[in-house]
């Protein structure tokens, strides 16, 4: 008699529930933009979400206990001049966020513990570098105030927010960028691009040290994420608009088709558990697999599904989630006027704590500080353990040195002088120049007419 054998798995059963009306967040103007961002972003200690705006881009910064319905008149961050399109939480301070806009900007805000009393329109710092608008923002994941955005000028730029100064600039890419995603110690990126090529950059040697052509046969817009071991797993589409998924971790990958939606697949990975979780733009429907060592590497695991189809995704990083209820992961799900959170859980019948499903996890606090990480070194994250649960520290206030910003006017002026002095002293020197050949040109002529 055979027997078929079942893997082995934990998270078999993971099964996603969203959570009762009266705990979700009402009544919020989602924006209508058409960016295939995640328009949402959460931590341990609030949700931001990008909102409609007259005269210019705001978004919604909520702590994560306001829920209900929101006033209308709740004070928004209101600093770009153009629609926000993308946002991103420091993963080193839950009071610091950075965001994006087609004012060609980005920004980067200190927002305070408590609710938001009046809108806020004064950012730490202003960066300004691209030419067109910026529509990536992701924060360096192990060190301090380091800041990675990309714009429609295909220009990738890096920053250090602690001076508001650029880093450094790339300029490989001949498309618009779809997506960027950093390794776990930073050390590299990889993107997407509308020339469907996939990408692995290391930033500080500023070169591409690796390319794929196509990994999906389609032209729609593809997503690609770092998981673990410096694999990559991507979305995308086949010819005939197929969605479908392929991950990397073999010599040519393997590949599986889901659908025939037209929503583009936001992936989000899950480090801790290693499995990664996709939700469709436009879907009402958040599937989730597991990637293991052996073929075939990705495995479905289940499909959460619900009656509204969704506008966008935040993704709660792991320390933010509920250890005893054991919670895995939790997703904010943005439909149209609202935002609900949707709790993936491992059904277990013991109330302690379960140390097979949350192994020491990343940490608020940085590896390095942004000149070590610029000379060369790398460091994984700072892993702290989830025994008694995460509770979050008080704001602690980014100091930012803008040697570059602040004290850029007299140094300029300064500077503009300086360069008007030699520009007239080399104007000078090319007219002495240019009379001397005039003359020499002449003493030419007679010595070929014979009259010198």
């Amino acid at each position: 008699m055979s027997r078929s054998i079942v893997r082995q798995s934990k998270f078999r059963h993971v099964f996603g529930q969203a959570v009762k009306a009266e705990q979700g967040y009402d009544d919020i103007r989602v924006s209508k933009v058409t960016w295939d961002s995640s328009f949402c972003a959460v931590n341990p200690k609030f949700l931001a979400v990008i909102v409609e705006s007259s005269g210019g881009g705001a978004f919604l910064v909520l702590p994560l206990s306001k829920t209900g319905r929101v006033d209308k008149n709740y004070p928004l961050v209101i600093g770009h001049s153009g629609p926000v399109l993308d946002i991103d939480w420091c993963p080193h301070d839950d009071n610091i966020l950075a965001s994006c806009s087609e004012d060609c900007t980005a920004m980067v805000w200190q927002i305070p513990d408590h609710s938001l009393t009046r809108p806020l329109s004064d950012p730490i710092v202003v960066l300004e570098g691209h030419s067109k608008r910026v529509g990536i923002v992701t924060w360096h994941p192990t060190a301090r105030n380091i800041l990675l955005t990309a714009g429609s000028d295909n220009l990738i730029i890096i920053w250090n927010v602690g001076t508001g100064e650029p880093l450094i600039s790339m300029d490989d890419h001949p498309d618009l960028i779809y997506s960027v995603s950093w390794n776990r110690n930073g050390s590299l990126f990889c993107t997407t691009c509308k020339d469907r090529r996939l990408r692995v950059c290391d930033p500080r040697k500023r070169e591409v040290v690796a390319e794929r052509l196509a990994p999906h046969e389609g032209i729609r817009p593809m997503r690609a994420i770092f998981i673990r071991d410096g694999n990559i797993f991507t979305t995308g589409f086949t010819r005939m608009s197929q969605r479908e998924l392929v991950d990397h971790l073999s010599h040519f990958g393997s590949l599986l088709e889901l659908d025939t939606s037209n929503g583009v697949l936001l992936p989000y990975y899950d480090a801790d558990a290693n499995m990664v979780y996709l939700c469709g733009k436009g879907d009402s429907s958040i599937r989730y697999f597991e990637i293991t060592e052996e073929p075939p590497y990705v495995h479905y695991l289940s499909t959460f599904s619900s009656k509204e189809p969704q506008r966008g995704m935040g993704f709660m990083p792991k320390r933010g989630v509920d250890v005893t209820k054991c919670e895995i992961a939790r997703l904010y799900k943005l439909l149209d006027k609202k935002c609900e959170p949707i709790t993936m859980t491992v059904p277990r019948k013991s109330d302690l704590f379960q140390d097979d499903l949350y192994p020491d996890t990343a940490g608020p606090d940085p590896a390095m500080e942004p000149e070590e990480w610029l000379d060369g070194r790398d460091e994984d994250p700072i892993l702290i353990s989830m025994r008694d649960g995460y509770v979050p520290p008080k704001s602690r206030e980014l100091k930012v040195a803008k040697k570059n910003v602040l004290d850029s006017r007299p140094t300029t002026r300064r500077s503009m002088s300086r360069l008007l002095e030699e520009i007239q002293n080399l104007k000078a020197t090319v007219l002495s120049q240019e009379k001397r050949i005039c003359d020499l040109e002449n003493k030419l002529s007679q010595y070929a007419n014979g009259t010198a």
